[in-house]
């Protein structure tokens, strides 16, 4: 899942980066609401998150133009602007969420779950797939019940296929929803990690498309 951060304040958007990274995100951070519309329409986000006290421009100008162009990205306010008329503007602006400041930062991830389980069409914490299941809550993968040992990034990876399951995913969808801006990546880093996580799963679990890229099929 790959989130982009648009916070102008360092400091906080520090501590909501490596909160979000904790629980095996993917995180992008910009400072200007320019930069978050270039961005989206080169590389568009899983979430975007929105403040709106922008240096550049107002946060609800930034989220008018991506609703003009963008109606199903799910964007989540998070903004020191508590009055309801602030809040009604935002979400009758489109924004899918809304949090003020001061928050908690568990408050934002379990929001950030919510807006997950809708993307993937999931209702609770727990995908099972198979005799395959994962966990957000505790980023825990268990087949047949017994739990597997598994890296930040082989983790990341299963949970984008059984996310799309039914989906192709391409070797460009899973680095970005992987590897955040700037990180090295080796050329061969997404087949190395499918090449680890079948030598764990059942099978033929995980399946490549020759010259499109890898799916878990519903069952």
């Amino acid at each position: 899942m790959y989130i982009l951060l648009v916070e102008d304040d360092l400091l906080l958007a520090d501590g909501i980066i490596r909160a979000i990274q904790r629980e095996r995100f993917t995180v992008n951070h910009v400072q200007q609401g320019q930069a978050a519309l270039n961005h989206i329409n080169v590389e568009p986000p899983d979430i975007l998150i929105l403040d709106l006290g922008l240096p550049d421009m107002d946060g609800l100008d930034v989220l008018r133009k991506i609703r003009k162009t963008t109606l199903s990205l799910p964007v989540l306010i998070l903004t020191a602007r508590d009055m309801l008329d602030d809040k009604l503007a935002g979400l009758d602006g489109g924004a899918d969420d809304y949090i003020t400041k001061p928050f908690e930062l568990k408050e934002l991830i379990a929001r950030l779950r919510v807006l997950e389980r809708r993307l993937s069409n999931v209702n609770t914490n727990e995908i099972i797939i198979g005799n395959v299941s994962l966990t957000t809550s505790t980023l825990q993968v268990c087949v047949n019940d017994e739990i597997l040992q598994l890296s930040k990034r082989e983790y990341m990876l299963l949970k984008a296929l059984m996310e799309s399951a039914g989906a192709i995913l391409t070797k460009e969808n899973l680095e970005a929803k992987l590897y955040s801006w700037g990180e090295q990546i080796a050329s061969n880093a997404i087949e190395v990690h499918i090449h680890n996580l079948r030598k764990k799963l059942p099978s033929a679990y995980i399946q490549t498309v020759r010259g499109l890229g890898y799916i878990i099929k519903k069952q």
